[in-house]
């Protein structure tokens, strides 16, 4: 199961953690985690296109990802609110495989 956890501070996303796997089917099939993988690298990539890479800090590895905001702006906090908004929709169809947690 993937398990993606979003925790904000005055209703920002500061940090973004997700890890595991989502076993939906065998390695190289498996449409959940290559839409979350998918998901997590279009945010980033888009991040670094417009200029905000240095605002975060992050980590990509096999079956995991954090993301640290250091500095707010608010075209990044969109990006964040995108990947969010993906990552909800993704458990939603899929119950089984995703578990998303958002704290304040």
């Amino acid at each position: 199961m993937i398990r993606a956890n979003f925790y904000q501070d005055n209703n920002k996303i500061q940090t973004i953690e997700i890890s595991g796997h989502a076993e939906y089917d065998e390695s190289g099939k498996d449409i959940v985690c290559a839409a979350v993988s998918t998901a997590i690298i279009v945010t980033v990539n888009a991040i670094n296109l417009v200029g905000f890479i240095d605002y975060i800090e992050y980590v990509i590895e096999e079956g995991y990802f954090k993301l640290e905001v250091s500095k707010e702006n608010e075209i990044l906090d969109q990006l964040l609110i995108n990947l969010d908004y993906t990552l909800h929709d993704l458990e939603k169809q899929y119950p089984k495989y995703i578990k998303y947690q958002k704290e304040e």
